[in-house]
């Protein structure tokens, strides 16, 4: 009966290296649940980070939204301050025309005065004097 010995020799390896297999493959499940539990907590902090981030875009999102509303309105505020500016400046400039028409007109007057009061001085001199005889000497 040797093939029988030989047989149990051979069951009874198989035992050992069943064994080791079941210790390592114990090992091995152990190390993979290791690796899951890291796993699934790297996941968790991402998607914690991710929630995180989503607020923040929110925040951005809101702040963004206000700030382009309140440009509109200044922008809004501006145009009404042009508008207002162009009219002031149309008017002023139209003023600074009347004046200087207005200044023309009035120095063509003082000079017009200067020369009526001239010619008036004149004729107002050439009255007082005596009129000359003319005499008839020969």
């Amino acid at each position: 009966m040797p093939g029988l010995c030989v047989r149990l020799q051979l069951r009874g390896h198989l035992r050992k290296l069943t064994d080791r297999q079941e210790q390592r493959m114990t090992q091995q499940g152990a190390v993979l649940q290791g690796y899951n539990n890291e796993l699934v907590k790297c996941i968790e902090d991402l998607c914690m980070q991710k929630e995180e981030l989503n607020k923040q875009i929110q925040q951005a999102e809101e702040e963004k939204s206000r700030l382009q509303h309140e440009i509109q309105t200044l922008n809004e505020q501006l145009e009404g301050v042009c508008e207002n500016l162009a009219q002031k400046v149309a008017s002023r400039n139209e003023l600074d025309k009347i004046l200087a028409e207005t200044e023309a007109a009035y120095m063509k007057i003082l000079d017009s005065s200067r020369t009526l009061l001239s010619v008036l001085k004149k004729e107002v001199g050439s009255l007082k004097r005596p009129p000359e005889l003319k005499s008839n000497v020969t």
